[in-house]
């Protein structure tokens, strides 16, 4: 097992390095001037020349990305052209906030899906199986930010039960596990969670329907094992390809969630970025998009040693 797990981290170093040069170089061939957040517009072509050697936009770009990767290896993402506050400093504590974001919505959509592709596949080709199913696919279909307004409107404009922005009392960024604060990720949790929610129902549905067609599940209950064995056999089978798509969910969740974010005001990486593209902020671009990106690497990596602690056959193969 642990040698399993070596070969396995070995792997993912060169995804992380792949995956740097891919960040830098995508942010670099953007077209725009990087200084265009600091400079006034009367700014001079010698003041402007200074800010480039300041912020090393004047060296060649491998110079540029070796320095890069040198200093984000030493957790020193530099600095903020618009805010000139450390990049480290503001991406960790929106990815903070995204990834408890993104973690509830991906329990919930986890909970439901799982409960929903087990109805449906045990009563598949019934009503039942072709409710939780439509369930399913208006979960996938429905896009993210109309179903935020909308359970804006209903539960925070018309209803007054919920608030509808930030992340505490008064548009507060900084969080407590405290009603007050909780109340506030009720609606942004829901919103990202539908998605999730159909993609497991609808692969748990699959995997169960044809667990249950299998011949091992009529020698099971020819055995006379009863149907909560069955249903343990049946878990037992389900399990990884569920956790895989699970993680998947969070890791798409971690990056995809802007719109939600900008929707609800919520302090994330989604306002980050948001605010990065637009400001042209190099920097705190680059930094956002490595930490989100090493997240989802490493969560992969996590998903992966857990599906062969599951699931032994997967470290035989």
């Amino acid at each position: 097992m642990l040698i399993y797990i070596a070969k396995r981290i070995v792997y993912t170093l060169p995804i992380m390095l792949g995956v740097t040069l891919v960040c830098f170089a995508l942010v670099h061939l953007a077209p725009g001037d990087p200084l265009i957040a600091v400079l006034p517009p009367d700014a001079s072509e010698q003041m402007k020349q200074q800010l480039m050697v300041l912020y090393g936009f004047d060296r060649p770009y491998h110079e540029q990305f070796l320095r890069w990767i040198w200093r984000a290896v030493q957790g020193d993402l530099g600095g903020s052209i618009a805010t000139n506050r450390p990049v480290a400093t503001e991406v960790f504590k929106a990815v903070g906030n995204t990834l408890m974001l993104s973690a509830v919505a991906t329990f919930i959509g986890f909970a439901l899906g799982t409960f929903f592709g087990f109805v449906a596949g045990y009563f598949r080709d019934t009503v039942i199986d072709k409710s939780a199913s439509f369930l399913s696919v208006v979960g996938v279909s429905v896009p993210h930010y109309w179903l935020g307004m909308v359970l804006v409107i209903i539960f925070s404009a018309t209803l007054g039960w919920l608030p509808a922005t930030g992340a505490g009392p008064g548009g507060s960024d900084a969080w407590a596990w405290d009603w007050a604060h909780v109340r506030h990720i009720v609606l942004p949790a829901i919103t990202m969670s539908v998605i999730p929610m159909g993609i497991i129902a609808r692969t748990v549905r699959a995997l169960v329907a044809e667990i249950l067609s299998q011949e091992f599940i009529a020698g099971l209950r020819a055995k006379g094992l009863s149907e909560f064995g069955v249903f343990k056999h049946v878990v037992k089978n389900t399990a990884p390809t569920a956790l895989a798509v699970m993680g998947i969910q969070l890791g798409y969740l971690l990056g995809g969630s802007i719109l939600i974010e900008t929707v609800f005001s919520w302090p994330g990486t989604g306002g980050l970025l948001n605010a990065a593209i637009f400001q042209r902020d190099l920097p705190l671009l680059q930094g956002t998009i490595l930490v989100l990106a090493m997240f989802f690497v490493i969560l992969n990596l996590i998903v992966d040693v857990v599906q062969t602690l599951l699931d032994p056959r997967i470290q035989r193969s």
